[in-house]
């Protein structure tokens, strides 16, 4: 039987681990992911984890982003969904709308989209096939 103590270790050893997509590499589909995450190629899809996105500069996105931290250097074409804190760095381009508990916008930085803040994000749902990958406050309203 896995204990309480053996539960937490496996959970925190989800959570730290990391993936990165390199610079040239072209991934058609959804990735979903517990750990963090470091995109510099292109993805066409949805990028989901329960943890932090990091998109560097050569970065391009072609669908939705939700993740507990986010930091962009490159372009996103889709909703932007962080439960805690969205850095766009001075290189951003977004085309879409984000969501976020707070945001930080480098000077440089491009924006098209709406954007709401400190909405109450509960968690964030993997394996899900909805365009929402939260549930929030808003989401029970609507």
């Amino acid at each position: 039987m896995i204990t309480t103590k053996e539960q937490k270790r496996a959970a925190e050893e989800i959570s730290s681990s990391s993936n990165v997509i390199g610079k040239g590499t072209v991934l058609e589909g959804n990735i979903e992911t517990h750990g963090n995450i470091r995109i510099e190629g292109k993805i066409i899809g949805n990028v989901r984890s329960k943890s932090k996105i990091a998109l560097g500069n050569t970065s391009h996105v072609e669908g939705n982003i939700a993740a507990q931290n986010a930091d962009i250097e490159g372009e996103v074409r889709g909703r932007v969904e962080v439960a805690e804190m969205l850095v766009l760095k001075a290189t951003a381009i977004i085309h879409g709308d984000i969501l976020t508990g707070k945001l930080v916008v480098e000077p440089g930085a491009v924006f098209n989209g709406s954007c709401k803040m400190g909405a109450a994000i509960k968690d964030i749902k993997l394996g899900e096939n909805g365009n929402r990958a939260y549930r929030t406050e808003e989401a029970r309203a609507i």
